[in-house]
């Protein structure tokens, strides 16, 4: 049923203003500041560690760890969002699903990484077409394939709105890495709460259950 409602959406087509997109995601940061924070500083700081001590395994962290712990944020978001109390525990729910969010992120890299590698441009339209897979995933209840060509197919109808988005996304990001790495506890929640809401704007209906 899910995947016809969605189809039925992406036949009606949608819109959505990026900024307030980014807005609602900044009031949702604010909701829960310090636990954001302090689950932010910690990826950064694991990611860091092994940048520094354990150069020749960080492909370890990028293939097992970090997908389940960015995964986090959005079951962090989802509670935010239902008005539930949030405890720091909470953003490590990622782990509850590694297996499926870990598939999402391998076969959907190396599909991207086909893509630049054949002419660019295929993987720059995958890179931004399979954002919406790891919530499609463990909210829309689908398989990692299913997850990957649903997110692609949706994002598809505003792919250039999404890619705006992204870019924005990106900046945002970027700045915050130049301010020795401190904006980022602030900009990366955002990022993920911000890319939670426009995926449940666009999706409340289909997976209100």
């Amino acid at each position: 049923m899910s995947k016809e409602k969605l189809a039925d959406l992406r036949a009606q087509g949608y819109d959505f203003d990026i900024n307030n997109i980014l807005e609602r995601g900044f009031r949702m940061f604010l909701a829960q500041p310090l636990l954001s924070i302090a689950y932010a500083l910690l990826i950064i700081t694991v990611q860091f560690m092994f940048a520094l001590y354990l150069p020749d395994w960080t492909f370890l962290y990028a293939l097992l760890l970090a997908p389940p712990l960015f995964t986090g944020f959005y079951f962090v978001a989802n509670k935010i969002s239902q008005n539930q109390q949030v405890i720091y525990p909470d953003f490590f729910k990622g782990f509850s699903v590694a297996w499926v969010v870990i598939s999402i992120w391998l076969i959907g890299q190396l599909i991207t990484a086909l893509g630049v590698f054949a002419f660019v441009i295929p993987g720059i339209y995958l890179a931004v077409a399979y954002s919406f897979s790891v919530l499609m995933a463990i909210f829309g209840g689908f398989d990692f394939w299913t997850a990957l060509e649903e997110s692609r197919k949706l994002i598809t109808v505003r792919w250039w709105k999404f890619f705006l988005f992204s870019l924005v996304l990106l900046a945002m990001n970027a700045i915050g890495l130049l301010t020795l790495v401190v904006g980022l506890t602030v900009t990366l929640p955002v990022t993920f709460y911000a890319t939670y809401i426009l995926f449940e704007d666009l999706t409340r209906d289909i997976f209100a259950e």
